[in-house]
């Protein structure tokens, strides 16, 4: 659609914008370009002047109509040269020809100290990718990825994040009816997945799954590159589970449900993408679902570091012709990798749960002590959050629980045996366990004032959010559980 440049606003200021656009030098049959739908009445909604300072942007340039307008689609950064990426899904197990439905990819803004991050609206209107849908996307949904990615990042997970949501001043059309409409402004390290990978390999195109794999290690595993391995397939599939091992184990220690882990929504990266049906845990149960369309629990709590390594095995079955030309020691190679990934989540995940306990050295009953303490929570309903947060060596609060009692002291044993002071033990746990989560009530209840018009409630979460391990100014509020009497949370894909 051509744009209205009577109607619009002067062409945005330099304002610090270092575009550039390895992307674009992929193989064509990965991305497409396309133009921002342009919009009736852009207006800055949120915008994160932190993040802008770190990517080398002026805030002061940015926050004002100028900005709206970019943000919204109606004018581009200078350098700017939109795309939608191509790539393919498993959904829910089974695979589909994806690709941007309604993103569009602006380029990599060069930092001040060097590194590379993707500029990317979400909801700037159709491109061949849509399948049928309107390329736009909803302001409730919009904030809450704003919301949730910025939580994840104070949290210390690697993740996305979002510099900017602008109104559109039209509405968009859902089950719900008409709502008004949004553009999320998402930065990246990239936006690679496991489905972009899975893409090339459908279309049979050894060409483009080469330069994908050239260009993801270049672009996240620049020591690897570096070493030019070998077999550069097999050491990015080494590389991804490592990282992906990680992150898991992470999202499991803070009680983060993805709700959606399609193969479109796992990024090579390492970082959290894609923040549909997402929520947190509040009485801890590895069987928790919140996303209104997983009725059979396919991504529930308990089942994300499985479904990431199911996940990985579609990634290693793309390059397997990479790995190798010959299919037997290529799926041995590759399977030889994959079997690394539930030895390394185990390994982070214990880690992280030793220093959630405030533990500074391992004793091999460790796993045990914490599976303890997590059944003991389940069978308990206790919230995952709070009890992790309120844990104290010294305290009777639940000695009436007998078996919460034994657990204690075989925990302050095990706090007794380590050379490190109570002292130090307790500021390791105020380090890892966090007082405020986006707690699922709260952040309705936010976004609902905000999609109002009403920012204020939404503005002091986020400011809670900003400082998730201050455990002595959180007020109150934020760091409860939600009401007994809740009703059960659902979420839905409206991101």
């Amino acid at each position: 659609m051509p744009r209205d440049t009577a109607s619009s606003p002067p062409p945005a200021d330099d304002a610090g914008w270092r575009l550039e656009h390895a992307y674009a030098t992929l193989p064509a049959s990965l991305h497409t370009a396309v133009e921002p739908t342009p919009v009736n009445a852009p207006r800055l909604v949120l915008f994160n002047a932190p993040l802008a300072i770190s990517l080398g942007l002026d805030p002061a340039a940015l926050e004002n109509d100028t900005g709206a307008a970019l943000f919204a689609g109606n004018i581009l950064p200078p350098g700017a040269s939109p795309l939608a990426q191509a790539y393919a899904g498993h959904q829910f197990g089974h695979f589909n020809q994806l690709g941007d439905g309604r993103a569009l990819l602006l380029g990599e803004q060069r930092t001040p100290d060097g590194r590379l991050f993707d500029i990317q609206l979400k909801g700037p209107g159709p491109t061949p990718y849509s399948r049928r849908g309107d390329g736009r996307a909803a302001l409730g949904p919009m904030l809450r990825e704003y919301v949730i990615s910025e939580a994840m990042h104070a949290l210390g997970i690697p993740t996305t994040r979002s510099l900017a949501v602008a109104a559109t001043g039209e509405d968009v059309w859902r089950e719900a009816g008409a709502l008004p409409g949004a553009v999320l402004t998402r930065v990246a390290a990239s936006h690679v997945r496991v489905g972009t990978f899975a893409f090339a390999a459908a279309e049979r195109d050894a060409a483009a799954l080469g330069a994908l794999i050239a260009h993801t290690l270049q672009r996240h595993y620049p020591d690897v590159a570096a070493s030019e391995p070998a077999n550069p397939a097999l050491a990015l599939l080494e590389a991804v589970i490592e990282r992906q091992a990680a992150l898991l184990a992470q999202w499991m220690a803070v009680g983060f449900v993805h709700g959606v882990m399609n193969t479109d929504n796992m990024a090579l990266s390492g970082e959290t993408i894609d923040y549909g049906p997402c929520a947190f845990l509040d009485a801890y149960d590895p069987e928790t679902v919140f996303s209104s369309i997983d009725r059979q629990g396919r991504y529930a709590y308990g089942n994300q570091p499985t479904i990431a390594l199911w996940n990985l095995t579609r990634l290693a079955e793309s390059i397997l012709p990479l790995i190798d030309p010959e299919e037997t020691p290529a799926v041995t190679q590759a399977t030889a990798a994959l079997n690394l990934f539930p030895v390394r989540y185990d390994h982070h995940w214990l880690a992280l749960h030793r220093k959630k306990l405030g533990l500074f050295t391992a004793e091999p009953t460790d796993e045990a002590l914490i599976k303890d303490l997590l059944t003991w929570m389940q069978q308990n309903r206790a919230d995952f959050t709070h009890t992790f947060a309120t844990l104290d060596p010294d305290s009777t609060s639940h000695d009436a629980d007998p078996v919460f009692a034994a657990w204690r002291k075989q925990w302050r044993a095990r706090l007794d045996r380590q050379p490190d002071s109570a002292a130090e033990s307790a500021t390791l746990r105020a380090a890892h366990n966090p007082a405020v989560i986006p707690r699922n009530h709260l952040v309705e209840s936010a976004l609902d004032a905000a999609t109002h018009g009403d920012l204020g409630e939404l503005t002091a979460l986020l400011a809670a959010l900003a400082t998730p391990y201050d455990h002595l100014h959180t007020p109150a509020a934020y760091r409860a559980p939600p009401p007994a009497d809740a009703p059960p949370y659902r979420t839905f894909c409206g991101t």
